[in-house]
């Protein structure tokens, strides 16, 4: 089985500058041998973030994903500077492999600013304390840990397909706000279709079942600090047409919301299991 690591992780987003607007980088190993949605959107955040103004932080992003990628060759992202306002920045990312594009993201920056605040309240939900270990990319020592929240253990019964799960970075982090915002979307892209394969008693990891990301969007509603526990909050709205969307909250364990995701993925089922 392949290893992996969250020093892994943070190779994977140690971008490699080849001019001002076009960026190098590799894919972390996975047991899955694919590359995975969650890291291209990191490594686009960070190639983006490497050519606005110093001061100015991700506030939404949305994405497109376009071919399966190859993790054993280098991606190139090269980063369109679509437009630098004095408060916003908007930045176009693609990231290609044998000359065909992968993925493309669209990003938008803002400089620090005030306004009116509010924002939803953490979900009662059992505290992460409680809950058995998992680690989604493998053994022990993976970048993520995770804890799910039992089904219905939210005390909502209003019908809706929900999941939850308690999720950190398996290790210390550097105090790059880039990086920790990129980890965030990176993080994104773990379990937000659950909530659409539980309501229909599915798993990724069965054989029967088929799924890819399609695209993914991200509000970003503050610096984000991954140091902690995290919860994804998760929706499914809607299913069909062998398409599924999902929508979710990440807040600190504190309270805080960080981010606001929604993403639609592909969803084939085969007649036998």
């Amino acid at each position: 089985m392949t290893e992996m690591s969250l020093a892994h992780v943070l190779a994977a987003l140690d971008l490699r500058r080849m001019s001002p607007d076009t960026f190098s980088g590799r894919s972390q190993p996975l047991p899955t041998h694919r590359v995975f949605g969650g890291q291209l959107l990191a490594q686009s955040v960070v190639a983006a973030g490497h050519t606005v103004r110093d001061n100015a932080t991700i506030h939404s992003l949305h994405a497109y994903f376009v071919r399966a990628g190859d993790p054993a060759e280098p991606i190139e992202f090269t980063v369109d500077r679509t437009r630098d306002g004095r408060s916003f920045a908007a930045r176009r990312v693609e990231a290609v492999q044998y000359g065909k594009t992968i993925f493309q993201l669209l990003a938008s920056f803002q400089e620090p600013a005030s306004g009116p605040g509010h924002q939803d309240s953490l979900p009662a939900v059992p505290g992460p304390d409680s809950l058995p270990t998992r680690f989604p990319f493998g053994s022990p020592g993976g970048p993520i840990e995770a804890r799910r929240v039992p089904e219905g253990a939210e005390g909502r019964s209003d019908g809706r397909a929900r999941a939850a799960v308690w999720v950190r970075l398996a290790g210390a982090l550097p105090p790059n706000p880039l990086l920790h915002a990129a980890l965030l979307a990176y993080l994104s892209d773990y379990s937000i279709m659950h909530a659409a394969l539980r309501a229909h008693s599915l798993r990724h990891s069965a054989q029967h079942v088929k799924t890819a990301s399609l695209d993914h969007a991200m509000w970003f509603h503050g610096p984000a600090n991954l140091d902690g526990w995290l919860l994804y909050d998760t929706v499914s709205p809607a299913a069909g047409n062998a398409r599924a969307l999902g929508m979710g909250r990440l807040f600190t364990r504190s309270g805080q919301l960080l981010a606001t995701v929604g993403q639609e993925a592909m969803v084939r089922v085969s007649e036998s299991p």
